[in-house]
């Protein structure tokens, strides 16, 4: 959902998007799908997918067989910091789009974290992009040579509730997207663990029923 509007913001503001989506062993693999269909729907220039198994790590539920925590109040999900959180996922992420972003020559790299709705995330606070930033200037050669390397988050600040009303405005067709951390197999979400709570919130927010289907609400 997050990433999807991102990617509409991006594209409205001009620019040519290259897509890339992460296969690394998460139990909620369904987002895979998700994501091909979200850059089939709006006209990537590319798209790619990359394996890589952190599940050789494990030290999260999202890649390991412990259980993902359902039922809790938006409070209990900002104390602390999750089992969702998959140790240095998106320092992982961000070096791989730095290398291909390196290659294309492209300056902008777009990245939809979002620091309100889950605080307990170290990788998606403001503070972290700023010095991932600093850093890939400094490790690359078109940072040496002087073009710098913008990382770009236009949803850092906002809420789920804003999200989704963005969405809404840019035509996102919330149908092909997935948020669930445990999905059933028939592709329908959870609507317990936290992804789901925020969400289904976001879009009573906006006076709207979630088009995916869920399991239980």
């Amino acid at each position: 959902m997050d990433s999807a509007t991102m990617a509409a913001m991006a594209i409205e503001q001009g620019f040519d998007l290259y897509a890339i989506t992460f296969d690394y062993g998460q139990r909620h693999r369904l987002e895979l799908d998700s994501a091909r269909s979200v850059a089939k729907q709006l006209g990537v220039k590319e798209h790619r997918c990359i394996t890589l198994d952190l599940r050789q790590f494990g030290g999260s539920s999202l890649t390991s067989d412990d259980s993902v925590p359902v039922g809790r109040t938006p409070d209990q999900m900002n104390d602390g910091i999750p089992s969702t959180y998959v140790p240095a996922r998106n320092t992982i992420f961000l070096s791989f789009a730095v290398a291909w972003a390196e290659l294309l020559g492209a300056e902008d790299i777009f990245i939809g974290v979002n620091s309100l709705d889950h605080a307990g995330y170290p990788d998606c606070r403001p503070e972290y992009i700023e010095a991932y930033e600093k850093m890939a200037r400094l490790a690359t050669k078109s940072g040496v040579e002087g073009n710098d390397l913008h990382l770009r988050t236009p949803l850092i600040r906002m809420t789920k509730t804003q999200i989704v009303a963005r969405g809404l405005e840019l035509g996102i067709d919330f149908a092909l997207t997935n948020t669930c951390y445990d999905p059933a197999p028939s592709g329908d979400a959870c609507g317990t663990c936290d992804a789901c709570v925020l969400r289904q919130q976001a879009f009573l927010d906006n006076a709207m029923q979630d088009p995916r289907p869920y399991a239980s609400v």
